[in-house]
């Protein structure tokens, strides 16, 4: 009977699939290239079945305790003097820190599995009966199944499904985000300074806050020296806070992409979270990816791989798909393109209920 998963990416998805893998007999192993935890990251939103998912696995009081309860967005202009003020829904889900999520969860899962840190999967092959795992630095092993829940830049897919070119298509925008480590000037508020093709946005995080700087470019392949270039010339608080990402150690910097491989599964293989079907900017990624990883496990637990894997991919990519779709509109209203894009934006905010 299969029982030995290896499970690549220790974040959201991986976590929870570890999990959720113990607790239906599986031994579940899990590798991650960074060292430890992701400190950085913008507030996710846990919602609806992904609000049951970590309810089961225990996990929602510490949610509840490091929540941000942020409850206006505040809108500014250039010169930053508040354009509008626009009061958020009452919701029925939590909005937390990616960060505390993401360790909430590690920290729900690695009682029930080993854990590797610091390495990665270099190469796979499989067979009828498991899959041969070399890793970068540890001894190779067999393992009956692989799943990759390693994001947008998966190494599982890579190896398995071919390179990242094939399924990976650039938004045409760049999101970095690092914590400031001092209260926002707005406590309960969600800053967003716009300008055409740019936007940065502060959000309160429990007497800290953090900055994210979502801008429109080009898939250049350039690192994040890029984010000054793009907001050269900004007034406001945009110099100082620039300054404090350039010098900080643990940011987040990556392109907003949108995946879609046309399987997720090959043979003993297969697809979670972002690595699957990554949605970017609308705040519904962790909620899928949660829900997404407790189905595949609840899929494997139920019968053979190749039946469970179709089972869960025939079920999360109905979820997945219209959500999918929505990625340019967020991106309209989020970064609009033109000042009469963003002329239209804010009168619509202003419009809202304050």
């Amino acid at each position: 009977m299969t029982r030995d998963v290896l499970v690549c990416g220790a974040g959201i998805a991986g976590s929870t699939l570890a999990f959720w893998l113990a607790r239906n007999g599986f031994r579940p192993t899990v590798v991650e290239r960074a060292t430890g935890q992701r400190s950085s990251g913008n507030p996710v939103d846990v919602r609806a079945g992904a609000m049951e998912v970590a309810d089961a696995m225990g996990v929602v009081p510490r949610l509840r305790e490091v929540a941000t309860h942020a409850k206006r967005l505040r809108v500014l202009n250039a010169r930053g003097r508040s354009v509008t003020t626009v009061r958020m829904a009452v919701r029925k889900e939590i909005e937390v820190p990616r960060a505390d999520l993401a360790s909430a969860l590690y920290e729900s899962a690695r009682g029930d599995a080993e854990i590797l840190f610091g390495d990665t999967v270099t190469a796979l092959q499989q067979d009828d009966g498991g899959v041969d795992v070399t890793f970068e630095h540890a001894a190779p092993r067999r393992f009956d199944l692989v799943i990759g829940a390693d994001g947008v830049h998966s190494a599982v897919r890579r190896l398995v499904f071919g390179v990242e070119e094939k399924f990976v298509r650039h938004a045409g925008l760049y999101v970095g985000t690092v914590s400031l480590g001092e209260p926002s000037g707005y406590p309960e508020d969600v800053v967003l300074l716009n300008t055409p093709g740019r936007l940065v946005a502060i959000h309160p995080v429990r007497g800290n806050s953090g900055v994210a700087f979502i801008f429109r470019a080009p898939d250049s392949g350039q690192g994040k020296e890029i984010v000054s270039a793009a907001y050269r010339g900004l007034g406001w608080r945009v110099p100082e806070l620039l300054a404090r990402f350039e010098a900080a150690d643990d940011v987040f910097f990556d392109a907003v992409a949108v995946v879609d491989p046309p399987t997720w599964h090959r043979g003993r293989v297969a697809l979670v979270g972002d690595a699957a079907s990554c949605v970017s900017l609308l705040g519904d990624g962790s909620s899928l990816a949660i829900v997404g990883a407790r189905t595949l496990a609840t899929a494997l637990a139920d019968g053979a791989p190749a039946e469970a894997f179709a089972r869960y991919e025939a079920a999360h990519r109905a979820r997945v798909k219209p959500k999918q779709r929505g990625v340019q509109v967020a991106a309209s209203m989020l970064v609009p393109r033109t000042k009469r894009g963003l002329a239209v934006r804010n009168l619509a905010a202003r419009l809202l209920p304050r």
